[in-house]
């Protein structure tokens, strides 16, 4: 969670409602909810690494899945260490993060 942009208010609002990568990415509020500027391809290629995570799901309609995401009751266990405040992390959990997701076999 700390290796990736999003801040806690973020979570928050998928808390209390739904939202897609390209209404995250049209709103003028995005430093609120991130920690840089994210196109919307970026944003649906986080989601659904967090998806395969366990922290996010798809909202479901009447007629299926949509293109907005939830967070998950794991989602909300995950983020009780952080109160206040996701922390950036460091270097070295960077680099981790960056090979247990794309280097998972070495």
């Amino acid at each position: 969670m700390q290796c990736l942009p999003f801040k806690l208010a973020f979570y928050q609002q998928l808390e209390s409602g739904a939202l897609s990568s390209s209404q995250l990415h049209a709103r003028s509020d995005w430093q609120r909810l991130c920690r840089r500027r994210l196109g919307s391809r970026r944003c649906e290629d986080l989601f659904i690494w967090l998806i395969q995570l366990g922290v996010l799901r798809r909202e479901v309609d009447g007629q299926g899945l949509t293109e907005r995401v939830r967070l998950t009751p794991l989602g909300r266990e995950v983020l009780e260490p952080w109160p206040l405040v996701i922390p950036a992390a460091t270097p070295w959990q960077r680099l981790r993060h960056w090979l247990g997701r794309h280097r998972p076999r070495l």
